[in-house]
């Protein structure tokens, strides 16, 4: 199934892609599937079809999610893109019957959009891998500081964020960057000194609205 009217960000953290969803959606009438829409539907989901995405919903205590090793980390995160995928796929089949312009924030990987979109309906958004690492915990969001709040607890801080931190470089690494960077879709690199406007005329261009 290709998907006509349905533009898709994918790429990395801090690269401004639930931005420019919102910013595109707002301006063209359209629908913001904004991060991890996919949401709506893990209450309802079985753990044995989708152990990643539930794997947090079922969890009892949650010094287990941060004393695994980058090992885990890397595995669960790779199992929730596969999992997303399903759902996003599910998700976008009905949203897209209805008429509008569908902006995705989305985890579909370079592979699947390659076979469900092209070139003119995908956009690639990067960020230095570093700033996602090193930034993980400024954003004050209650999840990223309730994970922090938890290592800090640690009967050995350090080690704690340390390991955290190694979990983040492994899904942040400069081989998966590159996967982006080198899929054929059309690449926006985070810069700082480009506003919103400014970022968003560049989106608007990749996807041919204007």
């Amino acid at each position: 199934m290709k998907f006509e009217n349905v533009y898709f960000i994918n790429g990395t953290a801090y690269a401004g892609k639930s931005t420019m969803v919102k910013a595109l959606a707002n301006k063209y009438d359209g629908i913001a599937c904004e991060e991890n829409y996919h949401d709506t539907l893990i209450a309802d989901l079985d753990s044995t079809e989708f152990p990643s995405l539930t794997y947090t919903r079922d969890l009892v205590n949650w010094s287990d999610f941060i004393r695994r090793t980058p090992d885990e980390y890397e595995a669960w995160v790779n199992g929730c893109i596969r999992e997303c995928t399903i759902l996003e796929l599910k998700i976008l089949e009905k949203i897209s019957r209805r008429g509008k312009k569908v902006f995705v924030d989305t985890n579909i990987p370079i592979e699947v959009l390659w076979d469900i979109s092209d070139i003119d309906h995908v956009l690639i958004m990067l960020a230095n891998p570093d700033i996602s690492i090193n930034r993980f915990f400024n954003r004050p969001d209650k999840e990223k500081q309730f994970l922090y709040q938890l290592l800090l607890k640690e009967e050995n801080p350090d080690e704690a964020l340390d390991n955290f931190k190694e979990c983040l470089k492994r899904i942040n690494s400069k081989k998966n960057y590159n996967n982006f960077l080198n899929s054929g879709f059309h690449v926006i690199l985070r810069d700082e000194s480009r506003t919103i406007e400014e970022s968003l005329s560049l989106a608007e261009k990749v996807f041919r609205l204007r």
